[in-house]
């Protein structure tokens, strides 16, 4: 404590690496949050789920709904925020829960292939922020793709 209080009467200097030792502290606060990169691969001409959050705690109790922030939106391509109910997967950590969630959509450009990239913050139930780094690949559709039926609509 002593250094701190003679630090701060030893002038402008010493207030000013104060000053920078806080906002280097904040900083550092800051760079705790969580950041998760991963790949889509979604089909040309269609909406493709890429994230869904349900308003779920860590203890299986239903919470306040997620709150979802685009940092980065795609270039080639628009977002669709959905709100809705769905059942928890039986692998998820709460298995086969009626909950609340918010879900973001993607659809590229019309005529687009290639890639694209979202980033998104997530505040979860518990408060918690995870930052998304959702890499895009769209490629053109197959007629015959039933495999991702469900994942590519708008539908939670």
């Amino acid at each position: 404590m002593t250094s701190t209080t003679s630090a701060l009467r030893s002038g402008p200097a010493a207030t000013r690496a104060l000053v920078l030792a806080v906002a280097l502290g904040v900083a550092g606060t800051a760079a705790a949050q969580t950041t998760v990169t991963r790949s889509e691969t979604v089909p040309a001409g269609k909406s493709a789920r890429l994230v869904i959050v349900p308003n779920l705690k860590k203890d299986c109790s239903t919470g306040p709904m997620p709150e979802i922030r685009v940092v980065t939106p795609p270039k080639f391509g628009s977002l669709i925020t959905k709100g809705g109910k769905l059942k928890t997967p039986a692998k998820y950590r709460c298995p086969n829960k009626d909950a609340e969630a918010q879900g973001i959509f993607y659809q590229a450009n019309a005529g687009y292939t290639g890639s694209d990239t979202v980033v998104v913050e997530i505040k979860n139930s518990d408060g918690e922020i995870e930052k998304r780094d959702i890499r895009i690949t769209v490629e053109a559709g197959k007629a015959d793709d039933k495999a991702k039926e469900k994942k590519d609509t708008t539908d939670l």
